[in-house]
């Protein structure tokens, strides 16, 4: 069987002009983005949520709602969360998501503020504020880009043109954007009303729905860093403003308000008596908590100082009020807590996930809201006793991503906030699944990772803050192992053994699977499946005392281990030369061994800024000597500067391949970049916004955004001739195939002049998995069972085309009529352009015979067969 179908990689390209064979004489530019437009990504899942910090709903529209993810731009349902849908994919430029409000005099206008305003270690930031006139289907920027995280906006009840926006302004350092900003003309044009200095920005803004001219705003002044999270500052500047001319001007309010010091601060009005105002607060001890104020905001009183309504302050702290019932009142924190007396006592709520965000309710249908999580946005239509699933949108937060060898091949990943996770690249039933959407599992390790299977795929080793787990695949048993027995949580770093960070190394040796590495400020080896461990390196960290420090500042510490500095990020050991091996730290240095860890030398790059995260290092497959970095700096000091080096001699000298000017913008923070492991200079980079691609060793970079969303692409692997990546917020995605940029890579000539034939590769017929029933927005993409051939068209070809496939004595047994831009179908008639198509042959083709089962996408027998 392997001969007969194989005939079929062997075609001809019959143009207008003529036929051309697979050896066109000029072949195209390697440098031009039309010449691999055909290529595009698909998403494989989970589709378990993530993080959604913003939420809202249309109020003539029940069950139509709209959530935000943290990093997974925006999604929309029309059947109460049955079911959600991307909105504003290519459309926006970052899929963090702030605050949504929609307009209740004209439903289709939305607004959106871009970056979240629950600032945590892996925060995105925003990109200003945008605007939909047509219910979601198409978005405008309208300005704030410098506002950083936009955690709140709030639309005139009456006038869709005007609108407020509390912009809390850069999360990693000073900036003037932010503070509380207006429009009277739809976001053609802001006005800053609100600014108290360059720190303090605006958290929430609320309107009094009958009385718009009077609004409420709290202010505070938060930061993180790779160290440290800011949560609070004087009480003089940071607290609760009062307006009553529509926000031109702000009154600050104090009576019976924390002093001196204040934090993050949510507001909400009671709609059925605007009089009644409730605010959580964070503060110093019993001064934090739930405040009402009973006379519009003139004097305050604490009603509820519990701790379970305070958890965590700096990142949760919500309340909301039911529109019909101010006495009604909820809290999101750690639980969905609910009062019904003003907020003196509270009963627990059960969500579908914890870490809770924020309610939006339907002012006529106070039984119908929407709630948003940690895991995900879900609905209820009977006040929080029943939900909808948050398993049906796939906006999970990935640290990183990792590949077995088996087939299919698994993908690895910790989620934020649930659990490390596998997922297969394609859906064959020998997984276990016979529906795409269920296609995941839990895995070793936790939500933070880093998590690597052995090469087989039957042990995969987890990590979680100094702890590993090896889970045995074959047998089911989970063993846990501790370098070092110690209790990291509430401790100054510098009083822990080993600082080990909250995304710890995992690594398994790619020359021996029973060798393990785990990193924490030093490099720690097992050669003997983890039963016993070494120490390998000295202290391989920049570590500045003054960063050793438990974090949380003025107000609440965080006792978790987000903020563990000085601690080893990344590393790689070389696969074409042994004992060579890389390690990278979350405050800058880069290290090398040359001898297998017995002696290192610091190789950082002499123009490097310190104490920029080492994101990834990726050792060549091609040269050895030769090594890649990508380092994300903006933590540190507001760097949003892209950093990638490469070096040809174990770091003697570095050469930086990003300049601004080049190809990846000089506000794209960069999170990974790796070297084609087949083609030598043929490099590929994530960012904080997007995905690039080299073909000239990184003189010249390229985007191949195709259809992958805005969003942060944090690891990527070459694998199998595909790219896999991870996303933070978009869960993860492959693109197949990628031997046309390959093959463009060895290209030299300036410009195609004629069309081009590209080398099909191999490719593995499979059975694909059951449909399952109505498929959602959000479920897994699959490859065609087809062979996809390449080719590439010179720029302004007109008139038809097609593909004729021979078989190995010149006798043609398929034509495909194929489209010049984009994927072509069989029988397409398209009229093809310049540039880049693709053509899968699918369908019932001619090798042997139109009936045989065996060419019809493998709908016959079962299994998998090479194509």
């Amino acid at each position: 069987m392997r001969s007969r179908i194989a005939v079929i990689v062997i075609a001809t390209v019959l143009a207008a002009s003529g036929v051309l064979t697979s050896r066109a004489q000029t072949p195209p530019a390697a440098n031009e983005t039309h010449n691999w437009q055909a290529l595009r990504w698909r998403n494989v899942g989970p589709t378990r949520g993530g993080r959604v910090t913003a939420i809202a709903g249309v109020r003539s529209q029940p069950c139509t709602f709209y959530q935000g993810a943290t990093g997974g731009g925006i999604w929309k349902t029309e059947n109460c969360g049955d079911s959600w849908t991307p909105i504003a994919d290519g459309q926006i430029a970052t899929g963090s998501i702030g605050s949504i409000d929609v307009s209740e005099s004209n439903p289709n206008v939305v607004y959106v503020g871009t970056g979240s305003a629950a600032i945590r270690s892996n925060v995105i930031i925003g990109r200003g504020a945008y605007k939909s006139v047509d219910a979601g289907r198409t978005w405008q920027m309208i300005g704030l880009r410098d506002g950083g995280q936009i955690g709140s906006i709030r639309v005139h009840p009456s006038n869709p043109d005007i609108a407020w926006a509390a912009a809390l302004g850069s999360p990693f350092g000073p900036n003037a954007e932010r503070g509380i900003f207006k429009t009277i003309d739809g976001g053609n044009t802001w006005k800053k009303t609100l600014f108290v200095n360059n720190e303090t920005g605006g958290r929430v803004v609320t309107v009094n729905m009958a009385n718009p001219n009077e609004l409420y705003a709290g202010m505070y002044k938060g930061f993180r860093k790779g160290w440290d999270i800011v949560s609070g500052g004087p009480a003089t500047e940071g607290g609760i403003y009062k307006s009553v001319d529509g926000g031109e001007t702000w009154k600050k309010l104090s009576s019976g308000l924390p002093q001196p010091i204040i934090g993050k601060i949510d507001i909400d009005i009671a709609r059925s008596q605007p009089n009644t105002v409730y605010a959580m607060i964070e503060a110093p001890g019993d001064q934090g908590g739930l405040y009402r104020s009973d006379d519009t905001g003139a004097t305050w009183r604490n009603v509820n100082a519990s701790g379970n309504l305070r958890s965590r302050p700096f990142y949760f702290n919500y309340v909301e009020v039911d529109p019909k019932n101010p006495e009604d009142v909820w809290v999101n924190a750690l639980s969905l807590h609910k009062s019904t007396d003003g907020g003196k006592s509270f009963t627990t709520v059960s969500t579908p996930h914890g870490d809770n965000m924020g309610i939006w309710f339907n002012p006529d249908m106070p039984e119908t809201f929407i709630q948003s999580n940690d895991g995900g946005a879900n609905v209820t239509r009977d006040g929080g006793r029943t939900w909808s699933s948050i398993l049906n949108q796939p906006t999970g937060e990935f640290y990183m991503v990792s590949v077995d060898e088996q087939h299919p091949y698994l993908l690895y990943g910790p989620q934020q906030d649930n659990s490390t996770i596998v997922v297969p690249s394609v859906p064959t039933v020998s997984f276990g699944f016979d529906h795409p959407a269920q296609a995941w599992t839990q895995a070793s390790g936790c939500e933070t990772g880093g998590i690597m299977p052995t090469p087989d795929g039957k042990v995969i080793w987890g990590a979680c803050k100094g702890e590993l787990e090896r889970f045995s695949v074959e047998t089911g048993q989970s063993q846990g192992r501790w370098i070092y027995p110690q209790n990291r949580y509430g401790h100054h770093p510098r009083d822990i053994k080993y600082r080990f960070p909250r995304q710890t190394v995992v690594y398994v040796s790619p020359h021996d699977p029973k060798t393990v590495y785990q990193a924490s400020h030093v490099l720690h080896r097992s050669t003997d499946d983890g039963v016993t461990w070494h120490v390998i390196s000295p202290d391989l960290t920049w570590n500045q005392p003054r960063y050793q420090v438990v974090p949380g500042n003025p107000i609440t510490r965080d006792v978790t281990g987000e903020e563990v500095f000085s601690s080893i990020y990344s590393m790689d050991e070389s696969r074409i030369e042994r004992g060579v091996i890389w390690v990278g730290a979350n405050d800058g240095p880069v290290h090398v061994t040359r001898d297998n860890g017995q002696t290192w030398k610091n190789v950082t790059p002499k123009d490097l800024p310190p104490g920029g995260r080492v994101q990834n290092i990726d050792a060549s497959r091609t040269q050895r000597g030769r090594a890649y970095i990508a380092v994300y700096r903006f933590l540190f000091e507001h760097d949003l500067t892209p950093y990638i080096y490469r070096t040809d001699d174990y770091g003697a000298t570095w050469t930086k391949l990003t300049d601004g000017n080049n190809g990846i913008p000089n506000d794209h923070p960069t999170r990974v970049v790796r070297e084609d492991p087949e083609r030598a200079g043929l490099l590929y980079a994530g960012t904080e916004f997007g995905f690039f691609v080299s073909f000239d060793n990184g003189g010249r970079w390229h985007s191949l955004q195709q259809n992958l969303p805005a969003t942060p692409v944090t690891d990527l692997r070459v694998h199998r001739g595909d790219l896999v990546i991870s996303t933070m917020g978009r869960a993860f995605w492959i693109m197949d195939d990628v031997s046309p940029l390959r093959q463009m890579a060895s290209l030299k000539t300036t410009a195609p002049t004629a069309a081009t034939l590209l080398q099909p590769a191999a490719r593995i017929r499979y059975r694909a998995a059951a449909g399952g029933g109505r498929r959602g927005g959000g479920d897994p993409e699959y490859p065609q069972v087809a062979l996809p051939i390449d080719y590439i068209l010179p720029e302004g070809f007109t008139g038809g085309l097609s593909l004729e496939i021979a078989d190995s004595s010149g006798r043609v047994v398929r034509t495909v009529a194929a489209g010049g831009a984009a994927r072509a179908s069989t029988g397409s008639g398209q009229a093809p352009a310049g540039g880049a198509g693709r053509a899968p042959a699918t369908g019932s083709g001619q090798a042997g015979g139109p009936d045989d089962p065996e060419m019809r996408g493998g709908r016959g027998r079962g299994g998998a067969a090479p194509a």
